[in-house]
């Protein structure tokens, strides 16, 4: 049955984009966004941007790109801004960051140069490792969100906008366990008024954003807009949330070789994975508080996937170890290197090495680009609160507490793909395949079975 197609409001007026943390990722985003305003380059990785998603039966040949599918706003009409700790503009953050190449970066010199970050909500109590050079100082942490809020409005008529994305880039606090603080809007708000220390710099931003109904996206592992406080709040005022942490390296890895594993049932003996990486995530990550918290993120993949309490044989006894060291001279090049000891027929020993030679923002940016204008779309389309359709851009997705989380890449792929086709009124595909071998009317019917070979006689 072809569902019924959504009421999607046209991508019209001007979208911006407000992004706390303006490091590596969001200097790479935005200069590669201001490139392809120029046409300099193409956006690999960009879902968005360069996929396809087939319509219909196989024989149909309907394929069009997604941002041709469903309205999406237009990259190139995109305005950004956002808080950092540090006063650079994204010119000299990009520079610095060494990500993007000098003279892609000098193409687009005069628009990078014009982006400068707010001075941030930033308490160093939840990322030790870093040092503000602007922050914004108040009585209260609600004090801190009314200046946000502020910021946006100001933000918004400035750049004469008529709605917002949020999605925090910003760096991996230390590790917060749910608290009755987290429990109901009302306790939150309390805590906001007495600052709780329950409360990160994170969740007064999402606070801030949901406040004014304006989705909002996390790319960090942080608690941040995972609680039913702040789903409340998503719901009141109508604005889709998503999450948690870009789903880029080596956790990529795991979400594609993982499934593999499965669907074949061979056996997991251990995984050892262990990454080195130089730019300001490292550092933050080198202190154990915030690596925790990415630890309990990279670590929750695999159990899902592989289903132990269903396949006690083949993977209820696996080891599992992950590292993050912190390396200087590799910079924003990071390598993720994985040994995946593996069993086979009659117990048989195996193993598989990958060693993920990868760029931290190369692979985040189009990511976070994804989420904005998908962001943007569920607005539009009247979705509010969580969304576990975009699970597939997250290592560790958010889904409702009486549900676990999908790991799988390739599941998460087709229901991010079939809630596309839905709010288009277009059918769901399953792949089942069966209709095909059935004669369709004004189709030719399956070409009969050759006849059997036999020799002829001398």
């Amino acid at each position: 049955m072809t569902p019924k197609k959504q009421n999607i409001l046209p991508a019209a007026g001007r979208l911006g984009v407000l992004i706390p943390g303006m490091g590596a990722v969001t200097s790479t985003l935005i200069a590669g966004a201001e490139m392809l305003k120029k046409g300099i380059g193409r956006p690999y990785g960009s879902v968005s941007q360069m996929q396809r998603i087939r319509l219909g039966k196989r024989y149909e040949n309907r394929n069009p790109l997604i941002k041709d599918f469903v309205p999406l706003y237009p990259v190139e009409n995109l305005v950004f801004g956002g808080w950092d700790i540090f006063p650079d503009n994204m010119h000299e953050t990009a520079r610095k960051a060494g990500v993007l190449y000098p003279e892609q970066l000098d193409a687009v010199k005069d628009e990078l140069s014009a982006i400068s970050p707010m001075p941030a909500v930033f308490d160093q109590y939840y990322v030790k490792n870093l040092r503000a050079r602007q922050a914004k100082k108040a009585k209260t942490k609600m004090d801190l969100a009314e200046l946000l809020i502020r910021d946006i409005e100001n933000f918004n008529k400035a750049n004469k906008l008529s709605r917002n994305v949020m999605i925090w880039i910003g760096s991996t606090e230390i590790y917060l366990e749910l608290t009755k603080t987290h429990s109901s809007l009302a306790n939150f708000e309390k805590g906001l008024k007495t600052n709780s220390r329950d409360i990160s710099p994170a969740m007064i931003y999402a606070y801030a954003a949901l406040r004014l109904g304006i989705p909002f996206a996390n790319g960090a592992p942080n608690l941040c807009v995972d609680m039913p406080a702040l789903w409340e709040l998503a719901d009141k005022t109508g604005a889709p949330i998503s999450g948690k942490d870009f789903k880029t390296g080596q956790t990529l890895m795991k979400t594609i070789i993982s499934p593999g594993l499965k669907a074949r049932m061979l056996g997991l003996a251990g995984w050892y994975s262990t990454n080195i990486l130089g730019n300001r995530d490292g550092e933050v990550l080198n202190n154990p508080d915030s690596f925790r918290t990415k630890e309990k993120s990279k670590m929750s993949v695999l159990d899902t996937i592989l289903e132990p309490e269903l396949y006690p044989e083949l993977y209820g006894d696996y080891c599992h170890k992950v590292r993050i060291d912190y390396y200087p001279p590799r910079g924003d090049a990071k390598e993720g290197w994985d040994n995946i000891d593996i069993f086979g027929w009659m117990g048989l020993p195996m193993q598989i090495k990958i060693n993920f030679l990868c760029r931290d923002s190369i692979l985040a940016a189009p990511v976070a680009l994804d989420l904005i204008l998908f962001s943007d779309l569920a607005k539009r389309a009247g979705l509010k609160g969580l969304q576990e359709w975009l699970s597939f851009f997250y290592k560790s997705p958010m889904c409702r507490p009486d549900l676990k989380p999908e790991h799988d890449l390739f599941i998460q792929h087709m229901k991010f793909k079939n809630t596309l086709r839905i709010l288009a009124g277009e059918e769901v595909i399953d792949h089942s395949g069966l209709d095909y071998y059935e004669p369709k009317k004004g189709l030719a019917s399956p070409a009969p079975a050759p006849k059997p070979y036999r020799p002829r006689r001398p």
